[in-house]
This record gives structure tokens, C-alpha cells and sequence, in this order.
């Protein structure tokens, strides 16, 4: 039998390691891998047009399966495309291993041609980058770098001149057990015991949640009826907490809706369950905090804590909700859940006033027709900026809906990428892209990785022919917005000149049956729908404090435009309510 070379070794631990395909770009110090790689059933290459994609590809592979997903790209500029991606992926939490194969080994530190030090460069958004400059650091590195991306849940770089990849691997010895899945967390007594008496000796108790909620649902649950807590959630904990939660006060935040800020700030304790909630202005400073997270570098770096609890969410609720005292008075719970019907009420008018009939198409709309069509085991993925908007609003979670977006790390461009690594685990669920313009164009170059692959997503494009959350940032300042407005092409001829299904939208009654026959085509589709550049509503007054940002007396209506299904499910939980 021939010995296998470092390449070959690095693809046999990887298919090991579960690991089914790797995004890149192909390239000179890269070939041994790719190469490697044609040669190994098990594994497959992905190749997109940009290593930006491949990251973001890879990132969102890791949070639909929460296994080890993979990307790479090859010497200097090509590795140095994957960044963003892999901050994104880290700050998600997802594990993901980046490749990035270097220069020549005898020539590194001598200013060659493409030279870069990536071992150095992609410390900050990784939990280990490491070089491997002789054969015989295999296969323990590679080991190592696999254990801090699924043990840590994030990012490891594994850098790898490509003479070295080509050279011949150490003898293969007993193969070392990998970690495939991270262990689950439980608090110690005594921080469960503190925990229980803080909840006794309060009368209002609020829970706000976050992504730490996954897999929780029902003991959020459980615990919020046990204590007559109000659940509010941040962006991130949308999808986990807000589907079949008679307890919901709605979201907080930079485009928060409801009654959430109101029950954060008055209740007597708050519980942070999961939740690494950016926006500290939005939390009180008033009120004993208690919080929850698996990670314990996150425990206190945005509030003040009274208690912090290291542990996973579902195992700490299964700890406490027998021990603490059933509470009876519901007082607290029932105004907050009456505020928070009240509240969306409220919005809902910007959202039914004419909206079939208004032209251009208000993103509301098209939004919530989005939300009713889609399957109900859909993956979304949204870019940022007023896509968020959207999709924060009025698509709604159910258990078995995904919502990926670039939500922690605020990059533009991500939802095309995150679309493309959610399709691959499963080319027969639907998977939408919910794009802007802005990000769409970015990176519109892989549209083309689509139609090579014939993956089936459907990118559903809002487009208003501006950067429209900037906008808003901007009027918010008191500036004139100023190099914010794109000329675009019909995106839909590009399509179809692609070779994908594209279809054009300009007025309300044709944006239902575009999107059903796109949703019937058997493979990629985009949507091209103009929509209002206008649709950013702004509170009546500005404030001074607003100059600075989005400050608090603006947030609960900077963005009134409408909130969808979710006024029927707070209509819904006012039945809990005892009439007086």
C-alpha cells in the first residue's frame, strides 16, 4: 500500500471526524488538498466563487447540523477572503475548521510572493490557529484544532504550506477518539440554591432569552408557568422561544416590539437565560439580574450581575423549577401580556392600511405573504439591515423552522453565503434566502454556485434600491443620507440569464403567485420584488439622545411596521388573562 502524503492524511481525519464536504477556491498551495480530496469518495468539494462564501457556507452548514463543517482557501489573498465568514462563524458559535494553506515553507518570513502569516491573522476570530511546518505535526494538530472548534463552539485554523501537505505523513499509529458533540453543563449547588431563593423572594420575575435557549423550549416554558413569568426574547432567541409561549412579551432591542423592554425594566428580578444581548442600554440597571450561560466569559460583561450561573439553560431549569414555590399571583404576567397585545395593535395599522394595493410594495407585505408560503420546516437565512427588520417582525418560528442570519456579527452579504451551506445538508427542504440589494450584489457572483450545483434555493429579494438600515442610521443621526442609493439592474434577467428561474414583482397581487411558482421550481429561483424605499417609519420626535444612536425612547417604535402573525398569538395568550 503506498503511504499517504499529509493531504491525504488531513482528509482521512476529516471524513472521520464526520466531516462530508469542504467550501473553497481552488489554488496552487491548495491542489494537494483538493487533490486529495477528488480521490476520496466520502468527501466532497464545494467550490464556490469566493472564499467569503465558503466561510459563511461552512458556518451555516455548522448551525443547521451543530457538526463540524469545513472551508478553505488557498495561499495569501485567497485565505484572506475567508475572515469575515469565520468571525461570523465564531461569534455564532459554530464549529468550524478554516484551512488556510500558506506559502512555501522555505519561504515564509522572506517577503514572497502572496506571503502572509494567517497563523497570526486569524487569532481574534478563532479559539486555536496554529501552523503546521513539519509533517510530523500530523496528525495531532489537526487533532487539536478539531477539539477547540466542536469543544469550544466556534473557530479553528489549521494553516498548511502546500509543499508540506505534499510531503509524506508520519507513520500512522493508533487512531485518536475525536469529539463530536459538546457535553452539557450542569451549575453547582450552590449557585442553584441561591438561584432558588432569589426566585422565592421575588414577587415579579421576568425571563429573557436567548440563542442558549435551543433545545430548552419546553422548560422555559415549564419554568414560566411555575413562576407567572413574562418571556421576552432578544433577536437570537426568536426561533427557540417565541412559538407556542403563552407567556411572550415580544422582543427587545435595537428592533424590539411589544411589551418585552417594559417587563425587563419593571420586574423585581430578571433572568438572563442564554443570551449574550450586545445592547446594554436596553437592559435595567435597577432590578437584581440573575444570568445563564454555558460560555462563562459572557457572564456579566453587559450588566451588572447579582448572581451569575454557569450552565446550560435546559440543565439549570431541570435544577430549579421542582425547587422553587409555585407562584399563584399572575398580576404582573397579565399586565405584561395586556401591553404587549396592546402594544402590537398598535403597529399593526402601518401593515393593513392599503398594503395591497400600494406601489411600490411596502417589505411588510411581502414579508408576510413570505411567512404564510413557506414551508413549515423552512430554513431562512437574512441578511443584514432592514432584512432583519423583516424578519424579526413576521416570520414566524414553530419548532422546526431555521432562522440564520449574521446576527451577532452584523455582516452585509451573509444570507446568499448561509443559504448555500444550509441547502447542501438537505437539498430536498426549502431553503430561502431573504436578501437585500445590497448584500445580494456583494456577492452575487455565487448566484452562479447555485445553478452549477443545482441547489434549489430561492432568494426572495427586497429590493429598494438603497441601503436602506443606513438610511434610517443616518436620519436617526440628524444627517442627510448620502451614498446610499444603488442602481440596479432587473435582477431577475440576470437570473435567468444564469440560467435559474427569475421573475420580476412590481405590484402587490402579482408577489403571491411569484412566489409559489418559484417555490415550485425544482431549482434555484430568485424573486426580484421592489419595495418602498420609504418603509422606515420614524417616531414623531427625535430626541438629543437619539443623535447618539438608537436610544431608548426610540426603539420601541423607530421601526412601526407591522408585526404580523404575532398580533394573533398575543391576541390568543389575552384568554389566559382572568377577566375582572
Amino acid at each position: 500500500m503506498a503511504k499517504q502524503n499529509v493531504a491525504e492524511q488531513l482528509v482521512d481525519i476529516l471524513v472521520r471526524a464526520g466531516v462530508r464536504r469542504m467550501y473553497g477556491v481552488v489554488g496552487d498551495s491548495l491542489n494537494p488538498i483538493v487533490d486529495a480530496i477528488r480521490r476520496t469518495p466520502a468527501l466532497d468539494w464545494i467550490q464556490v466563487r469566493h472564499e467569503e462564501v465558503a466561510a459563511f457556507a461552512a458556518g451555516a452548514e455548522a448551525q443547521i447540523t451543530g457538526s463540524l463543517a469545513v472551508c478553505a482557501g488557498s495561499c495569501g489573498p485567497g485565505n484572506l477572503h475567508l475572515i469575515n465568514g469565520l468571525y461570523d462563524a465564531h461569534r455564532s458559535m459554530a464549529p468550524v475548521l478554516a484551512l488556510a494553506s500558506h506559502i512555501p515553507s522555505s519561504e515564509i518570513g522572506l517577503g514572497y510572493f502572496q506571503e502572509t502569516h494567517p497563523d497570526q491573522l486569524f487569532r481574534e476570530c478563532s479559539h486555536y490557529s496554529e501552523l503546521i511546518s513539519t509533517p510530523r505535526q500530523m496528525p495531532r494538530l489537526l487533532h487539536t484544532a478539531i477539539q477547540h472548534a466542536v469543544g469550544g463552539g466556534g473557530v479553528s485554523v489549521v494553516s498548511l504550506p502546500g509543499d508540506v501537505a505534499s510531503q509524506p505523513a508520519p507513520e500512522r499509529g493508533a487512531q485518536t477518539a475525536l469529539v463530536t458533540s459538546r457535553p452539557t453543563v450542569r451549575p453547582g449547588d450552590e449557585e442553584i440554591d441561591a438561584l432558588v431563593r432569589m426566585i422565592d423572594a421575588s414577587d415579579r420575575v421576568t425571563l429573557f432569552c436567548g440563542s442558549g435557549t435551543a433545545g430548552a423550549h419546553a422548560e422555559v416554558m415549564q419554568f414560566a408557568e411555575r413562576i407567572k413569568a413574562p418571556v421576552g426574547h432578544a433577536l437570537r432567541g426568536k426561533e427557540w422561544i417565541q412559538y407556542d409561549n403563552p407567556y411572550d412579551v415580544g422582543m427587545s432591542g435595537l428592533l424590539g416590539y411589544g411589551a418585552a423592554y417594559e417587563a425587563t425594566h419593571e420586574c423585581d428580578l430578571l433572568i438572563l437565560l442564554g443570551t449574550d444581548f450586545p445592547y446594554n442600554a436596553f437592559l435595567p440597571d435597577d432590578v437584581r439580574i440573575v444570568q445563564v450561560d454555558v460560555r462563562p466569559e459572557r457572564l456579566g460583561r453587559r450588566s451588572r450581575l447579582d448572581l451569575a450561573i454557569w450552565g446550560d439553560v435546559r440543565e439549570t431549569l431541570r435544577c430549579v423549577v421542582q425547587r422553587v414555590r409555585a407562584k399563584t399571583d399572575r398580576r404582573f404576567l397579565d399586565k405584561m401580556l395586556k401591553r404587549h397585545a396592546n402594544a402590537l395593535e398598535g403597529v399593526v395599522k402601518a401593515y393593513t392600511r392599503k398594503v395591497e394595493k400600494h406601489v411600490p410594495i411596502h417589505p411588510e407585505y411581502v414579508a408576510s405573504v413570505l411567512d404564510e408560503l413557506a414551508d413549515d420546516d423552512a430554513v431562512f437565512t437574512v441578511d443584514t439591515g432592514m432584512c432583519n427588520v423583516w424578519a424579526a417582525r413576521y416570520l414566524t418560528p414553530n419548532g422546526r423552522r431555521r432562522i440564520i442570519g449574521s446576527f451577532s456579527h452584523g455582516s452585509m452579504a451573509n444570507a446568499l453565503p448561509q443559504a448555500i451551506g444550509a441547502q447542501f445538508t438537505d437539498l430536498d427542504r426549502q431553503v430561502v434566502s431573504i436578501s437585500g440589494d445590497g448584500g445580494f450584489s456583494m456577492l452575487m457572483g455565487d448566484f452562479l454556485t447555485l445553478v452549477q450545483y443545482e441547489l434549489p434555493v430561492k432568494v426572495v429579494l427586497f429590493n429598494n434600491s438603497s441601503l436602506g438600515m443606513v438610511e434610517l442610521e443616518m436620519l436617526v443621526a440628524g444627517l442627510p443620507s448620502y451614498g446610499t442609493t444603488n442602481k440596479n439592474p432587473d435582477f431577475a434577467a440576470i437570473a435567468r440569464a444564469a440560467g435559474a428561474y427569475g421573475i420580476r414583482v412590481e405590484k402587490p397581487k402579482q408577489l403571491a403567485g411569484a412566489l409559489k411558482d418559484a417555490f415550485r421550481h425544482k431549482g434555484p429561483a430568485l424573486v426580484d420584488v421592489v419595495t418602498d424605499p420609504n418603509a422606515l417609519s420614524i417616531p414623531p420626535k427625535i430626541s438629543a439622545d437619539m443623535v447618539t444612536g438608537f436610544a431608548l425612547s426610540a426603539s420601541k417604535i423607530v421601526l412601526d411596521g407591522g408585526v404580523g402573525r404575532m398580533l394573533q398569538m398575543a391576541r390568543s395568550n389575552l384568554r389566559n388573562v382572568p377577566r375582572p
